[in-house]
């Protein structure tokens, strides 16, 4: 193997295998540094031009991330989010109906305003409400986890994997939504379902108790505010103009305010994300360039990773292998060799989405809940997890990928 075709495969895999991982042994490089140092290190080498790499970046993809980042930060200062939950939890008469209540809020909130973001406001709110119920915290929690998963699939703003595949495919707000809102929704019922019947003695004991809930906290006009910016968002997507323009739009009329400092809303944009999305484009545009992922598919054969079944199975499992949006990035140089297949695009973004439900890790937003629970003494373990992520995968990746593949 030639020099200039080795090196820049030693730099992929190092990348990935820290992305995989979670860390490199015996140092503290994270897996955003991991992505820095492979994007820098395949330019050093030769894998790339200064150029090309940086045509290799997908600005907007980055923008559209960023500017619904900063939708969702004002949202979540405003206590917007805070305020949906309470009106719908409050309805809830029972602990079936709380659940009822917790997946559909998680659910239609992580479609529109990132999945993280949505467990990032919704945790703390749940625990309170549990507490006052006197439920017990655990499939609340879960229920907010892979319901925020679930509905994160639904559309083009939903996770940062759906960002990515919608750059590469060139998928419309609309039509994306109109393919994948079904199976997230058939997948919320599943959710509901099974964490209903696995905490069935436990759910059938809780009672609300509304008069102990105290009111939402911060300011009406703010909260009114970015509830109108969001709204916004979603009407410029549905209208069809360039959703990464939409929300950079948004985000920046969100910034002319007087009640919150700057400083604020930028702590809650997730910026290593931003970073570790730009250096993995460069790193997957070097592998490209070696010719390797076009001998791979030329290898199993392009008719074969077109089929569904093999094509879902294949992205799950590199969902969880290396997590979700690694794993969609490493799809982007074989697409064109599923012709191009808007249908095939929708199943990529699909499955990894579902697929992150399968154990704890597989997601940043089940680590998310877990570790607010944490805080507050409140323990969910890898074990228990499972006893919900391994069904609530395996019938919505099947389920969901099925009604995708019908064009329901």
């Amino acid at each position: 193997m030639e020099t200039g075709t080795a090196l820049p495969l030693a730099i992929f895999a190092l990348t990935y295998y820290v992305i995989g991982a979670g860390k490199l042994p015996w140092l503290r490089l994270d897996r955003t540094g991991a992505a820095l140092a492979g994007g820098v290190a395949m330019v050093v080498v030769g894998g790339l031009g200064e150029r090309a790499a940086l045509a290799a970046i997908d600005f907007p993809t980055l923008g559209l991330l960023l500017g619904m980042m900063i939708v969702a930060a004002h949202l979540r200062l405003s206590g917007a989010l805070d305020a949906a939950g309470r009106v719908l939890l409050t309805r809830s008469r029972s602990g079936f109906g709380m659940l009822a209540m917790t997946i559909a809020l998680a659910g239609v909130l992580a479609a529109f305003f990132i999945n993280d973001v949505v467990c990032l406001a919704l945790t703390p709110l749940l625990i309170e409400f549990t507490a006052i119920a006197g439920a017990p915290p655990a499939p609340f929690l879960l229920a907010l986890a892979t319901a925020s998963n679930i509905g994160s699939a639904a559309t083009i703003t939903g996770n940062p994997q759906n960002m990515i595949v919608a750059g590469f495919a060139h998928l419309a707000y609309g039509a994306f939504a109109i393919r994948l809102a079904p199976a997230a929704a058939a997948g919320l019922v599943i959710d509901y379902a099974v964490i209903a019947w696995i905490y069935r003695k436990e759910l059938a004991q809780v009672r609300r108790a509304d008069a102990a809930i105290r009111p939402a906290r911060g300011s009406p006009w703010y909260r009114a505010k970015s509830a109108a910016i969001a709204l916004g968002v979603l009407a410029g997507f549905a209208l069809g103009y360039r959703p990464d323009l939409v929300a950079l739009s948004a985000g920046a009329i969100s910034l002319f305010t007087r009640r919150v400092k700057p400083a604020r809303v930028y702590r809650l944009i997730d910026w290593t994300m931003l970073l570790m999305f730009a250096g993995l484009f460069v790193v997957v545009a070097g592998l490209e360039r070696t010719g390797l992922p076009h001998a791979l598919v030329n290898a199993i054969g392009a008719a074969r990773l077109a089929n569904t079944a093999i094509l879902a199975t294949a992205v799950a499992a590199l969902s969880n292998l290396v997590s979700n949006v690694p794993g969609v990035m490493l799809m982007r140089p074989i697409y064109p060799a599923l012709a191009s297949n808007h249908a095939a695009a929708l199943i990529i973004a699909g499955a990894s989405t579902l697929a992150g439900n399968l154990t704890l890790l597989g997601s940043i937003a089940n680590l998310i809940v877990v570790e607010q629970a944490r805080r507050a003494r409140i323990e969910i373990g890898f074990g228990e997890y499972l006893r919900v992520g391994v069904p609530v995968t395996i019938l919505t990746v099947v389920i969901g990928v099925a009604l995708i593949a019908a064009g329901l």
